[in-house]
Parts: C-alpha cells; structure tokens; sequence
C-alpha cells in the first residue's frame, strides 16, 4: 500500500503517547525511493504498525495523520474535515450570524498536522505548512466542499512563504475553487477586510478574537496605542469600547493602510483614530506618558529554538519600553506568538521588563489562543499564543 519507514529501538514511545511528530533522528532506515511529501507507513524496529503520514526532509521527518493502518483518502479527509466543523459548531465559532471569521483546521490540533484553514465569510483560506499537505491540497478542497456544502463558495490558496523553498514546488498563491473580489469579513459584529491575497498568515490574525473582545471591555475613556497594529484589529474594538483616542503604529506602509480602511469601514469619519507608520521602539521612545491602555503584538520573535534567546532579550527590551512609556492607572496587554518560548519564558521575560523598568505591576488575565485554535493534548507544542493583561501603578 505504502512504503516504509522503520525507528531506531525505542524511538516509538512517543508515538505510544499520540505525538504527532517524528524527528529525522528516531529512523533507522527507511524504504528506497520515497518522495518527499509522499505517505508513509511507520513501522518499529520489532516490525509493528505504528503510524501512517506524511514523509518530508527535514527535523520533522513524518507528520502523522493516523495511528491506525488505514488508507488516506477521500473518506478520510472527509471525516477530519466533519470532525474540525463540528467543533467549531459547538464552541458557537461556525454558523454565528455576528461572526463569519474562524479557523476551521488548526493542523495538529485537529489531527491534521501541516494544514491550516481560516474562514471569512464565504471563502476558505487554505494554507499548508508541509509538502505532503501541498500535495493533498485538491483533495483537501473537494473534501471540504462536501463537508461545509455552500456555506463555502471560494477556496484561496497561500502557501507560497509557508513551505520549504528548497522543495522546488513552485507553489503559487491563487483561487482553487469560486472566486471572489469581496475581501469583508466580520469578526463579533465588526467588519474587517481581509488581505488573503498579500497579507501576513491567511490575511487576518483570527487568533486574537476573543483578547480584542477582553481589549473593548477596558478601552471606555482610555487613550490607547496599538503597537504592531497590522489590520488595526486591537484598535477597532478599542474604537467600539469608547476609547478617547486611538493609535495605530506599524512599520509597514501596508498595514497602516489595511488599518485605517478597516477603522473607515466601521467608524467613517471618527477623528479619535490616527496610524503612524514608524518603527515601535523608535515610536515608544518619543512617546512619553500619554497612553494609558497600551498593547505589544510583536511578530514571532524566535521562529526556532536556536533564536529563543535572542527572542526572550527581544520580549524584555519591547515590554520594558512599554512599562516606561505607560500612565501610572495604565493597562498593557502584551503577547508573543513564538512557539519556542513557552508560557514561563515569556512571564519572566516580562516580569525582568517590569523590574527595570521600576515599576509595579499586577496581572489581571493570563491570555493564550482561542478554542477555534484547539491544543492537542499529545501535542503541547500547539501552544503557541500566549499574553498577559497588565495593571502598571
């Protein structure tokens, strides 16, 4: 059916516990002439079944899609895909009238490691993070148009910056299925255009939803500044909450542009908005005093363990700045998005900016990602997101 790979003594106790992942180092040997992205068998070194997935060169050598002998077809995709949906009905993310914007698959959180699917509205954005899901992508599609039906008109693909360049698949971002100009999406009642086709990720960061919504709830009569704004999110819901003022920073011409479309579409003509575009230290260094609502959404600082400690001294020198900058009475909401560094990484990061900054600080809420974006418990790596809601005296 398959061809084979076979572990070193030892090596599959971790699959034991349902973890995903198996690392170049676990194979002893393996079949002559598998393909990269192709589906493999996983065998032990005493000759039992242990898995079946996808083959890619690299540290993560087979990404698995079941610890069962089956074969990956139609049914199976089909039955992930009902799986991923039915979830996110019963959370209240699908089928919401006031909020059409959710992550449908979240890859190894919804078994389906290597592939990532937001909704907005009628159009699924699909993206894959392996080979073997880029290979799978067309049967991905007609599987997901069975399960979802017409609720789902359009299919974007954008994988062309999430897979290994050195696998020559000449990818190509673009409609598979329908297509679409309208790019409005809308998130707990707020519309937002959705860059699917440029922008960072799937064009949105869906995994903020719910820390917005926290963030609208402490904006009334605050003057808030939203660091790395990219599509504005933070500062429209603060915008809803009855903020004094709101500003928007981000060093992209792109997002500030995204930013103050997405304030025009929810708030046309409201002068408590302005964007800048300039660096965020450059910009909290010549700011003082004059925000007391602040978020810090960096991009990922460390995309790999070997960063993690240039990234935690990145995540100190950022949170120190804002506690600096900040009102006394003031709240920073403030997050890393790095898988590498965990949730205590991060907290000490944050508590070392505090005590350099010299200043009192209380933790209000300890934020992470939304259910839409679930963990598998075997898989804690999935745990990406993490954020604390500060109170700086």
């Amino acid at each position: 059916m398959y061809k084979s790979i076979y572990l070193k003594k030892g090596k599959e106790e971790s699959l034991k516990r349902f973890h995903p992942w198996i690392f170049s180092g676990a194979i002893h040997h393996m079949d002559d002439g598998i393909n990269e992205g192709e589906i493999v068998r996983v065998i032990t070194v005493s000759g039992d079944f242990i898995a079946v997935g996808h083959y890619q060169i690299g540290s993560i050598a087979v990404r698995v899609l079941s610890f069962r002998d089956i074969e990956i077809n139609h049914e199976f995709w089909c039955s992930r895909l009902k799986s991923a949906f039915e979830t996110r009905k019963s959370i209240n993310a699908a089928d919401n009238p006031s909020n059409n914007t959710y992550r449908l698959v979240h890859g190894e959180g919804d078994n389906l490691p290597g592939l990532i699917i937001d909704c907005y509205g009628e159009t699924a954005v699909m993206q894959a993070h392996s080979v073997g899901m880029h290979l799978c992508r067309n049967e991905v599609s007609k599987a997901l148009i069975e399960v979802i039906g017409d609720r789902i008109k359009n299919i974007y693909y954008k994988s062309e910056t999430t897979l290994p360049f050195k696998a020559d698949l000449g990818q190509e971002n673009g409609f598979i299925y329908g297509s679409t100009d309208n790019d409005i999406a809308v998130e707990n009642g707020l519309k937002f255009h959705v860059d699917w086709l440029r922008g960072q990720k799937t064009g949105f960061f869906v995994d903020q939803r719910e820390n917005r919504s926290l963030l609208e709830k402490y904006a009334k009569g605050r003057s808030v500044l939203n660091m790395f704004c990219y599509t504005g999110g933070f500062s429209v819901y603060a915008m809803r909450g009855e903020a004094k003022l709101v500003h928007s920073v981000d060093s992209s011409a792109k997002a500030i542009e995204l930013t103050n479309n997405n304030i025009e579409l929810n708030f046309p003509g409201d002068t408590r908005h302005e964007a800048f575009c300039e660096d965020a230290f450059k910009y909290l260094e010549n700011n003082d005093d004059k925000y007391d609502l602040i978020i810090l959404d960096p991009p990922a600082f460390a995309k790999h363990r070997a960063a993690l400690h240039n990234a935690l001294k990145g995540y100190t020198r950022l949170n120190v700045k804002g506690f600096q900058k900040i009102k006394h009475g003031g709240i920073l909401f403030t997050f890393s998005c790095s898988q590498v560094v965990t949730k205590d990484n991060f907290r000490n990061a944050v508590f070392t900016a505090a005590a350099q900054a010299g200043r009192k600080v209380r933790i209000l809420h300890q934020l992470h990602q939304p259910a839409d974006h679930p963990i598998n418990i075997y898989h804690p790596e999935g745990e990406y997101l993490k954020g604390l809601v500060l109170y700086v005296e």
